[in-house]
């Protein structure tokens, strides 16, 4: 079988394709064929070297495939069964812990750019009964680091107001869930070809952050306050986040596109009583629940562009250029 491998010091040039025997399962494991996978930040991260990786470590974090067989202990699943894996392969559910977020797949564990690799049992989801395996493959971190910052930690209710910002992969899923639930969705861009596609999927009202220095201070004039803003940028993003979320509002700390460190003014967090959660993606529990969800109300991604096996490189420098909007996607087989 093949398998991708990170060699140090990483980089795409040291993003190499190695042929393996096919692993067989122990007793709680489940051979999975893999069919697909997609492009996340962090698997960005790992796959130009900025992650450090232990060398030899399978990249990407989101799977979507087929279980081919399984342990002689494994009850959930028998083959042809079509699962997803986990971003945490060990959190099943409670609360996040040191212990249960150790591992990360494509990180400190090895992830699913492979053909076939072995998996617990437990380290798996059913994909929704609706979706291809190309869709199912962008569940695993976008969707539900969404589904979790709007859901769980920000307990959204119909006719709540929701701030997304930019079209990655996240930030489509949270307006898609969020229009589902009921909420009143803004949006931002720098594009104005982007920005008619967010109204068209449903975002109510949309800014140009480019042309608009203090597009937080805007919405907020706009809207009276966000109840639920999930920001994306860190540094570049998060002084406008906080002067668009309301009083008693919720504010996500989801990603660091534009930065790892940023200058927080406390008063108006303490003065307007703003609740912020930094979180990372989510447990099975969660992933179970969210795709539930999005069965029973036919929320399917928004796909951009697919790659064969043997072009992963090629798709990171396309998710470098930030022309995407939506999921790349690896297709494994036709």
């Amino acid at each position: 079988m093949k398998t991708y491998q990170v060699t140090q010091p990483g980089g795409l040039n040291n993003l190499n394709i190695v042929d393996q025997d096919m692993p067989q399962p122990n007793s709680s494991e489940v051979l999975v064929r893999w069919h697909a996978t997609s492009l996340n930040f962090h698997d960005y991260l790992v796959g130009v070297g900025g992650i450090p990786v232990a060398d030899g470590r399978v990249p990407m974090s989101d799977g979507a495939g087929e279980v081919v067989s399984v342990g002689a202990d494994v009850t959930e699943w028998q083959p042809g069964d079509k699962v997803m894996s986990l971003f945490f392969p060990n959190w099943i559910n409670g609360k996040p812990t040191t212990e249960n977020t150790l591992d990360i797949s494509g990180d400190t564990a090895d992830g699913f750019a492979s053909e076939y690799s072995c998996v617990n049992e437990e380290a798996l989801t059913r994909m929704p009964s609706n979706y291809s395996f190309e869709e199912a493959a962008t569940l695993p971190c976008a969707a539900l680091t969404a589904w979790r910052a709007l859901m769980v930690e920000g307990k959204l209710q119909a006719g709540d107001s929701v701030l997304v910002q930019g079209t990655g992969g996240m930030s489509i899923f949270a307006l898609q869930i969020a229009k589902a639930a009921g909420a009143y969705v803004y949006a931002t861009s720098s594009s104005e070809e982007k920005m008619a596609r967010l109204k068209e999927l449903g975002a109510d009202e949309v800014f140009n952050y480019r042309t608009d220095a203090d597009w937080g201070k805007t919405i907020a004039e706009r809207s009276g306050g966000v109840d639920h803003v999930l920001d994306v940028g860190a540094s570049a993003t998060l002084k406008h986040s906080i002067d668009a979320v309301a009083t008693g509002g919720h504010l996500a700390l989801i990603g660091v596109l534009g930065g790892t460190t940023a200058e927080i003014d406390m008063v108006p967090l303490i003065l307007r009583h703003i609740k912020i959660s930094g979180l990372a993606v989510g447990s099975r529990e969660m992933q179970n629940k969210m795709v539930a969800a999005l069965e029973v109300n036919n929320i399917h991604p928004v796909l951009d562009k697919s790659f064969k096996f043997n072009e992963l490189g090629q798709a990171f420098e396309y998710q470098s250029s930030g022309s995407h909007f939506g999921k790349i996607t690896i297709k494994y087989v036709d």
